[in-house]
């Protein structure tokens, strides 16, 4: 006799229903609407004041971070300006980001923020890495040495083009 089964059902798999956004999802969610409150409230100010103000937003959420996450935030933050002094640090989802023209090219997750065992340096559509049909965006980062610091500034330096 036929199954009844689906075949997902049938092959052991199961599907399962989509229960909307994690509380970490939506917690990111609010963040980035408070950014854009604070970006709205300071469109009157001059682009350096912006920049300044927005580089202190950074700087601020690094220090939040658990110590692990906080370490590699700093150094990142320095490697990137000083590999792309071009890119502006912004908040992004509540995570430290570098934009240019407003656009985000790269940014660290924290390890802490999802729940993850390891924070993570991405890259977006924005940033000039493409090899190929198929290349890398995203970095697992649990440590860095000085061969991960060389690797980080050539990645943002090929980013930034």
């Amino acid at each position: 006799m036929p199954s009844t089964k689906s075949p997902a059902e049938d092959s052991g798999t199961t599907t399962e229903k989509y229960n909307g956004f994690t509380a970490e999802e939506r917690a990111a969610m609010k963040e980035h609407a408070r950014e854009e409150k604070k970006a709205a409230a300071r469109r009157g100010s001059s682009r350096a004041e912006k920049e300044a103000a927005a580089e202190r937003d950074v700087l601020a959420k690094i220090a939040e971070m658990p110590e692990a996450d906080r370490v590699l935030a700093e150094r990142i933050h320095e490697i990137i300006k000083t590999a792309a002094p071009e890119l502006t640090p912004k908040l992004w989802y509540g995570m430290p980001a570098y934009a240019r023209d407003g656009k985000v090219v790269c940014h660290f997750q924290s390890a802490e923020k999802f729940k993850s065992r390891y924070a993570t340096l991405g890259f977006s559509d924005q940033a000039a890495l493409d090899d190929g049909a198929m290349w890398s965006t995203a970095y697992a980062v649990r440590e860095l040495t000085a061969a991960d610091e060389e690797r980080i500034s050539a990645l943002v330096k090929k980013a930034v083009g």
